[in-house]
């Protein structure tokens, strides 16, 4: 019974953690964002007391429940790793832990931590590894059986569903949660949560703590006839079926051995002592066989027709003004300073606790969040214009973010906050470079930070105000210039108040 609770309570949290990355509509991230919130890394990051305090009091009374039930990319593992047929079912076997390599890795991802070099610990991070696959391959595939639906409901003359744009949002980031995919998905194939307990940081911190749970799977010596089938269905490798022993830090209580064994052997009990394995008097037993089975051409096969499927899922773009006259593609301007979403205080905070799970991209109603491409911030969200601006009522990106990246603020508090001023280049303005009036820029500025003054060729040029000028992109949004706007946002390193 405890293994069948379990089971639906990591479905349904999986399930609502997937529609937060894949969901466009809005509808479920009000409802759904706080399960962002209680993930471990993030917590932290965000100095979330409660939340931290409470999964350590989970961890020490009943062991490593986050990782079985509330960690997406563990369950993730879970359904990859369950058996497809009767010959995958009982093929793990018992494999000593390796402290080495496990506190070695989070030795380097804390330390990168502390640097400030978020976005390459981020490569490792559960969630964040978690959130760019869902956002760079799976997002994608539900956007593109989302149009299929709405091209039926259009034919039927229906509403019900809407056509959406399908595209990479960024081809390094697609790279990195390609990579991540395959690797773990080999990984949970091989040696079912081998990921877990090799490379994730979290799960490595969490198994510490849990060598102290009060209540852990226990080993009943007097009726344990020695089969080894607990340890062959154990996909956290674990249980040493010759010493009767399970290794808690380890033991992500998945409570499969408990359903596994016939003899009623393993129960849920008060450990008999705090130390990381239970020993009872070892009993003669047959050697176990490995019967782990190589997935990692499957895996590879699976990833690589997912990367060539989101590839090539890119939405029809537009190309003619009414079949008329070819609109030639903006293109993005350079930036001394990248802009970040107001709520982010400044670009050293940002990138300090961004963990690039892609949820504000996601979030996004305007598409101005995409990947960063660049070496120091990669696969960290930035702001850009070429599809939308940054409208002053809308404040997602900041509601849903878990790791404190971009604080919480209300729209009111948005209208204030500078994350940046426009910059123009008279050399692209239409006044300036070809007589032609204009003045988009000024009539779509919400703050009236850009007015026209008197330019070449008795033209009205734009003129801004950089006290006024919140950074919004309304203006570079909106600039007709091409192929580079002759209004563009600057970004500020530190963001301040009007």
């Amino acid at each position: 019974m405890l293994r069948k609770i379990r089971i639906v309570v990591a479905a349904v949290v999986f399930i609502c953690l997937s529609l937060l990355f894949l969901d466009f509509t809005g509808v479920w991230s009000p409802k759904l964002s706080f399960l962002a919130s209680i993930q471990a890394l993030e917590a932290v990051l965000a100095l979330n007391v409660l939340v931290i305090v409470a999964l350590v009091l989970v961890t020490l009374l009943f062991g490593r429940v986050y990782c079985s039930v509330i960690c997406p990319l563990g369950i993730m593992q879970d359904i990859i790793s369950a058996p497809g047929s009767r010959k995958h079912r009982n093929r793990f076997s018992y494999k000593k832990e390796l402290p080495w390599l496990r506190y070695g890795i989070l030795g380097v991802f804390v330390l990168l931590i502390i640097l400030g070099c978020t976005s390459i610990a981020a490569l490792i991070a559960p969630y964040g590894a978690f959130g760019r696959m869902m956002t760079e391959l799976f997002a994608p595939l539900y956007g593109w059986c989302n149009n299929i639906l709405a091209s039926i409901s259009e034919h039927n003359g229906s509403v019900t569903f809407y056509p959406v744009q399908v595209a990479v949002r960024s081809l390094p980031t697609f790279i990195v949660a390609a990579v991540s995919f395959v690797v773990i998905f080999a990984f949970a194939r091989i040696g079912g949560r081998l990921w877990c307990n090799t490379v994730c940081p979290v799960g490595t911190v969490l198994g510490l703590i849990s060598r102290f749970a009060i209540f852990k799977p226990v080993i009943n010596n007097s009726k344990c006839i020695s089969c080894g089938i607990c340890a062959r269905g154990c996909k956290a490798s674990c249980i040493n079926p010759k010493e009767h022993s399970i290794d808690y830090s380890r033991c992500v209580m998945c409570m499969d051995c408990l359903e596994n064994c016939t003899h009623g052997a393993i129960t849920i009990a008060k450990a008999p002592c705090k130390s990381c394995k239970t020993k009872t008097e070892p009993t003669e037993s047959k050697p176990e066989a490995d019967t782990s089975v190589n997935g990692g051409r499957r895996a590879f096969i699976t990833g690589a027709v997912l990367a060539a499927g989101a590839v090539t899922l890119n939405a029809q773009k537009k190309d003619a003004d009414g079949g008329l006259a070819a609109i030639e593609e903006k293109k993005k301007p350079h930036r001394e300073v990248p802009l970040k979403p107001a709520g982010a205080q400044s670009l050293k905070h940002f990138s300090k606790n961004c963990v690039a799970c892609q949820l504000c991209v996601t979030e996004c109603p305007f598409g101005v969040l995409s990947p960063s491409t660049s070496l120091e911030t990669l696969m960290q969200p930035e702001m850009n214009f070429e599809k939308g601006f940054c409208r002053t009522s809308c404040n997602r990106c900041s509601q849903v973010c878990p790791a404190g990246a971009i604080k919480p603020i209300t729209p009111e508090e948005k209208t204030s906050i500078r994350i940046g001023h426009a910059v123009v280049i008279l050399d692209n303005c239409l006044p300036g470079s070809e007589g032609q009036p204009c003045g988009n820029c000024s009539r779509h500025c919400p703050t009236g930070a850009i007015t026209m003054v008197d330019g070449p060729k008795d033209q009205k040029i734009p003129a801004v105000n950089t006290e006024l000028c919140i950074g919004c992109g309304s203006c570079e949004y909106h600039c007709p210039a091409r192929p580079y706007p002759a209004i563009y946002v600057e970004g500020h390193l530190i963001h301040n108040q009007i």
